[in-house]
């Protein structure tokens, strides 16, 4: 039963995830609400290793997810979950598309997709910063310091590594992920 559930969760949010691997993120956190297979904190940590490992974004998180829940097999089914509506769409647009891309409608609706996917990376981005450089959860416990609310560290790493990225654009990304890895085993970076 959890592998017919992991497929349509992860088949619906191949249908609906426009925009890429980002846009994914909002369908992940919730799962992670409805179905409790991983909390927040270890999407984030989700993102970290999708981002940093070969293949694209959406892919690598949902075999992760899948691998998550429900190991080996877990992640082969998140993955055709993910994968198959995109097949199907392309399938069906491909004989069509060719009739109709200069269509009017066609094109209002692909810049209305535009905006959609967006809009889902934009909140995909906001829910990483939340946690990985706030940590709204202690605002409603008694006693916090406004201070506490900030992971300075992280904070002050992240500008740091944004400006040695703007300087050294021509360095390729794979150091400066390679760097942050090893930044945050030493300095103890950790999810929520």
């Amino acid at each position: 039963m959890i592998y017919l559930q992991l497929f349509y969760s992860f088949f619906m949010t191949g249908l609906f995830a426009i925009g890429g691997g980002l846009a994914t993120l909002p369908f992940l956190y919730d799962l992670s609400d409805t179905t409790g297979w991983f909390t927040h904190a270890e999407i984030a940590n989700m993102l970290a290793i999708s981002e940093s490992t070969p293949g694209a974004l959406g892919i690598n998180m949902a075999t992760y997810a899948g691998f998550e829940v429900a190991s080996v097999p877990g992640g082969v089914i998140a993955t055709l979950g993910l994968i198959t509506p995109g097949i199907i769409i392309i399938l069906l647009i491909a004989k069509v598309l060719e009739k109709f891309k200069q269509n009017r409608w066609v094109q209002w609706g692909l810049y209305g997709l535009r905006a959609a996917s967006i809009a889902l990376i934009c909140s995909a981005a906001l829910s990483v910063v939340q946690i990985s450089l706030i940590h709204f959860q202690i605002m409603g416990e008694g006693g916090f310091r406004f201070a506490d609310l900030f992971d300075f560290k992280a904070i002050f790493f992240a500008v740091l590594l944004f400006l040695a990225m703007r300087k050294w654009n021509r360095i390729h990304p794979i150091v400066f992920i390679a760097i942050s890895a090893v930044v945050g085993v030493v300095f103890r970076f950790a999810g929520v």
